[in-house]
Parts: structure tokens; C-alpha cells; sequence
């Protein structure tokens, strides 16, 4: 939907109640600025064929909102919809565009208001206080706003030292990150509480929940095992930050340091919802009021905001205003890149310094059993990086990475965990320190002589286009060899190392030792576990945006059957199930690229 047709939608504002058919009541949510009172129509998501029974509201950012009968409004991608919802989108823009030229209809006072929302974003008080925020970062920060949304760029590296005091390292370390241009941080000028907050105890465990006013943006205290505390535990610096797979550095709470260049009367972060975070509060002031479970409340002008705290949830403990969430994380979410693979902790290292040398060259200092080891590098304008590691023992190797282009979308794409992204030079980083028998994903290891092979991968490693969202959706053809003896049934599974986990697709297991593979679309062999969408089918292939991105199949040759229920059989529990019966491993990579 092009942007042309979403701002025709937003004039609907000023229909007069004689067209309502095709246009909302006054009530409706103001952060679609424009709605449409449609019949109620089934919608259906062409990728998995679920259906929304609602009516039709607006289309804004290549979204269309629907009314769910239940009275929720969802918003949803337009380009994930069938052919057929597209083409009555588009025609309704074209009947909504008609009904607008003809200069017959006044606005209310709450449209006009509305309408001059859209037009003009300086009419909002909140764009004053983001500018204001930021002012003191505009040597390294740039901003920017149209009608609808607050956007920061930055390059990711803050203006004060890091990594120092963290006690549970991975071997990240800081690299600039392109938060520009389209992916760039937004922050909504009009925030809209949420009929259904959502809470960040169990949601919202990748990505980032807040941005810094330096910024750097701010993610969930809680990491993406859904439990652990990264302050407790040690994983922070000084400062709350830490470096995150794609040598993107994060803070996990408040950065109330920022207090000593911005004050303690403008906030410190702002929530990708929209609302301000402050500092701690002052028990003592005139204005104290409790927080609510989010960590906010209402100033005197009813005007709602978090607030930092010293204890859990630190900053915004989930979202009082409206926010997409997908795939675990707030849609849209910047992507982060390195040119190098994401290295396994070392347990017992604490990161005692950190030196800029001169601009893109750090020399990161760690103290290991008593004993210093370095990592220093230098990062090109390019993306590409030389690594210098030494260590504790005295080892010293180099490695480079050369940065692969982007290939459209948002600058770089996901990071890919598995390997570096683009080339490399070298013998690796010395890994002399490091837990022998800790590889980076338990699905990842070969075990035996398994052969695996699948005829819906082409010579170039590309999967079949009917294997994904954008075909048939059919499940890939695949089939294994030389299984060892003892071999009572087969289990497998396909997955992706998305940014901070790995993402499930197709589990089956209680496959027969007599079978040797399944054909393409074969539904009728094994019991089939629990994808990432929590179902018991093939969830096809349908990145979220254009570049090659890289998926795995790992069969399991098993000594039994197992003694799961489809919901325990996920892809975690897969592979916690297979630890002490697998005979045999091994793990198949494929490619597949959105066009």
C-alpha cells in the first residue's frame, strides 16, 4: 500500500455522518487519525490462511487496523493479507478519495483537532519534550518527526567508557550500529493507552522496549530466557550496558547517569510506546505519587509517564500505550549487524577496562583466573574488522571480518549467529579459555556418519520457493542415510538463529527407523511437535524482510521412541528430550531469500 493511498485514508476525518457507511464514528481510536465503518468482512492472513472476523478502521505505515468483534482494534501488515482483502482495501481508498474531493461536509471541532494532529506534528506538546530530551546528545544524535512518530538515529557507541565491571562476558564487544534512515528508532507522538497493556515479565524479550535520550537503546532487564535478571547476574557495566549478539551495545535499565548532562527535569528514555521515563522519584516532593505495576502514573495534568526504579523493572515494566508486538519484540525494531559471529562466554572473566586508542580502534581488557587478556580492534568505515586477541596465556591471533553489503531493507538485515557474515582471515579467536564441551547451540554438533539430504534444496543451497510463504507453503522434502545401529525411531527439526534466539518451524519425531525421509508436503509420517506459532504443522519460511537468510534441518537418529506430547515437543524440548538417546546427529543448511 503505497503512501499516497494511507494519506487519501486520512482525510476520511471530515466525512459528514451522512457518509458513515464508509467512514467511522467520532469515537474512534485517535491513533488511526482516520476509520471507516465497514460491514464486518472475514479477513484472511494469507501465510498461515487464519481468518479476523471485523470491520475495517484505517490504513496507516502499510498497516490496516481492523475491529475485531470483541471491540479490539489489530493491526496487521497489509502485504501478509490475501490477494483478495488487498484488492478491497484499495478499492475502498479509491471510494474514500472520491468522497473527500467533493467539498461538501464541515468538521467537527474533535476531527479538526484531529486533523491538524496529522498534519502538524508541532501542534502536539509532546514534540517539544522529545526535542528538549535529546537537545544535549545533538553532537552524536540526530532527530527528526513527521505527523505520527519522533525518529532517532544514532550509531550506537555512547559518549561514556563501557563494558567495564561486567562479570558474565560472551566475548562482545562495542561496533557501530546504522540506526539511520529507515532504521531508525520511532518513538509515537500521539501514545494511546492500551486497552490490554502488555507486561514486560512475559513479553517482549528481544528487541528493545525503550531509547535512551544519548540514543542507545534501552531492552527488557529480563534477557530472552525469560527469567534471568541481567543485572543480578552480573552481565551489566557501570553503566547497564552490555553488548548484545550483534556487538550492539544496550542498556538493560535506566541510564540515570544521564541525569549529570540533561538534568533531572526532562525524562532519560523515552518507551517505544510513547510515553517519557524519568528518573528516580522524589518521596519527598510535592508531586510523589505510587506507581502503578508498569511503573508509572499521572502528573497533576493527567499526563502519564514511568518512572526509573532501583529494584525490578527498573525503567517501564511493560507497555501502558499501544504498541505492535511481533515475533517476541516491538514492531517496527531497528536491526543490528556485525560483520562476525556471535563466541560462547567465558566463564569467570571480568572486563576490568575498556580504551577508545583512537576513533574505531578499543582495546577491551579482561582479567581471567588473576590473569590479564586483551581484545583489541579496529573497525573500518566499510563494517569490516580486525581483531587482535591475546590471551590470559599469552596467545596472541588475529582475525578479520569483512562486512557483507546489505541487500536492501534495513541496513544489514538480522545478525546471523552461526557464522561471519561475509569473509574472513585468520585462525579465530583463541578459545583456549573456553568450556570444551559448551558449543554454541546444541543443535548445531555431528554425531556419527549420518548423511542428510533434501531434494527441495537446490545445487546453490537455495530452498524451493513452494517451501515458504511466498509458494505453496508445502514442508521441505528431506532424507537421511547410514543410520547407526540400535536406531529406533528418527526426530528432527527446522530452525533459524534469529537476533537473541532461535526460532522453530517444523518438529516431527516417532518417525519409524524403517523410513527413510519424508517427501515434500508429507504430512502423514512421525507425530509432529510444536512450532514457534504453537502448532503442530510446518510453519513455512517468511522472513520479515528482502536478504538471504539461513535455516537449518537437525535429524536425530534416536536408541527409542519419545514420550512427548506434541505441546513438550518444541524445539527446546526437542533437544532436551534427545540428549541421552541420540545415536546420531547431523544438520543440513539451507537459503532462502524474499525478493
Amino acid at each position: 500500500m503505497s503512501k499516497s493511498i494511507a494519506r487519501l485514508l486520512l482525510l476520511s476525518l471530515g466525512v459528514l455522518a451522512s457518509q458513515s457507511s464508509l467512514f467511522a464514528h467520532d469515537g474512534a481510536d485517535d491513533h488511526v487519525h482516520s476509520s471507516a465503518a465497514i460491514n464486518v468482512r472475514t479477513w484472511t492472513i494469507d501465510e498461515s490462511k487464519t481468518t479476523i472476523e471485523g470491520t475495517f478502521v484505517a490504513v496507516k505505515d502499510a498497516r490496516v487496523y481492523i475491529r475485531q468483534t470483541d471491540g479490539l482494534v489489530r493491526p496487521v501488515t497489509i502485504d501478509r493479507l490475501a490477494a483478495s482483502d488487498q484488492s478491497w482495501i484499495e478499492e475502498r481508498t479509491r471510494e474514500i478519495a472520491a468522497i473527500n474531493t467533493q467539498p461538501r461536509y464541515v468538521l467537527t471541532s474533535q476531527q479538526a483537532k484531529r486533523a491538524a494532529k496529522s498534519r502538524n506534528a508541532s501542534s502536539d506538546p509532546g514534540l517539544p519534550l522529545l526535542q528538549k530530551s535529546f537537545e544535549p546528545f545533538k553532537s552524536t544524535v540526530k532527530t527528526r518527526s513527521d505527523a505520527d512518530y519522533f525518529f532517532v538515529e544514532s550509531n550506537g557507541i555512547p559518549d561514556h567508557q563501557m563494558m567495564v565491571g561486567i562479570t558474565a562476558w560472551q566475548q562482545q564487544v562495542p561496533m557501530p550500529q546504522k540506526y539511520t534512515g529507515s532504521n531508525a528508532w520511532q518513538i509515537p507522538l500521539h501514545p494511546v493507552p492500551a486497552k490490554e497493556p502488555m507486561s514486560a515479565k512475559d513479553n517482549f524479550f528481544r528487541g528493545a522496549i525503550a531509547v535512551a535520550v544519548n540514543g542507545m537503546p534501552i531492552f527488557n532487564p529480563i534477557k530472552n530466557d525469560g527469567r534471568t535478571d541481567t543485572l543480578i547476574a552480573g552481565e551489566l557495566d557501570n553503566w547497564g550496558g552490555h553488548c548484545g549478539r550483534a556487538d550492539d551495545y544496550h542498556y538493560h535499565i535506566a541510564p540515570i547517569h544521564l541525569q549529570k548532562q540533561i538534568g533531572n527535569d526532562v525524562p532519560v528514555a523515552w518507551a517505544l510506546d510513547g510515553y517519557p521515563i524519568y528518573g528516580y522519584q522524589d518521596e519527598k516532593a510535592p508531586d510523589f505519587a505510587p506507581l502503578d505495576q508498569w511503573n508509572g502514573h499521572k502528573d497533576a495534568d493527567g499526563n502519564y509517564h514511568y518512572h526509573a526504579t532501583k529494584k525490578y523493572p527498573y525503567l517501564n515494566g511493560g507497555f501502558y500505550g499501544e504498541v505492535v508486538e511481533r515475533d517476541g519484540q516491538v514492531d517496527p525494531q531497528p536491526r543490528a549487524e556485525s560483520p562476525r559471529p556471535a563466541l560462547p562466554p567465558i566463564p569467570g572473566a571480568k572486563i576490568v577496562d575498556f580504551e577508545t586508542t583512537k576513533p574505531g580502534s578499543h582495546v577491551l581488557t579482561y582479567e581471567f583466573r588473576g590473569r590479564k587478556g586483551t581484545v583489541s580492534y579496529t573497525v573500518a568505515e566499510s563494517g569490516s574488522a580486525k581483531f587482535t586477541f591475546k590471551t590470559p596465556d599469552g596467545e596472541t591471533t588475529t582475525e578479520e571480518y569483512i562486512a557483507r553489503p546489505a541487500r536492501g531493507g534495513r541496513p544489514g538485515g538480522p545478525p546471523r549467529d552461526d557464522r561471519p557474515e561475509g569473509g574472513r582471515k585468520g585462525k579465530g579467536p583463541p578459545r583456549k579459555e573456553m568450556p570444551k564441551d559448551e558449543p554454541k547451540s546444541a543443535s548445531r554438533k555431528s554425531v556419527g556418519d549420518m548423511k542428510l539430504t533434501s531434494s527441495s534444496i537446490d545445487k546453490d543451497g537455495m530452498l524451493n520457493v513452494d517451501c515458504t510463504c511466498d509458494g505453496k507453503s508445502e514442508s521441505p522434502a528431506i532424507a537421511w542415510s547410514d543410520l547407526p545401529k540400535g536406531t529406533k525411531s528418527i526426530a528432527f527439526s527446522l530452525w533459524h538463529t534469529a537476533p537473541d534466539q532461535e526460532k522453530s518451524y517444523w518438529v516431527v519425531y516417532n518417525i519409524p527407523a524403517s523410513v527413510n525421509g519424508l517427501k515434500q508436503n508429507q504430512k502423514d509420517i512421525g507425530k509432529f511437535g510444536f512450532n514457534d506459532r504453537r502448532k503442530a504443522a510446518f510453519d513455512p519460511m517468511c522472513s520479515r524482510g528482502p536478504g538471504v537468510k539461513t535455516y537449518h534441518i537437525t535429524v536425530f537418529a534416536l536408541s527409542e521412541e519419545l514420550k512427548l506430547s506434541p505441546l513438550q515437543a518444541t524445539h527446546k524440548g526437542l533437544l532436551e528430550a534427545v540428549k541421552s538417546i541420540t545415536l546420531a546427529e547431523t544438520t543440513l543448511d539451507f537459503d532462502y531469500e524474499r525478493k
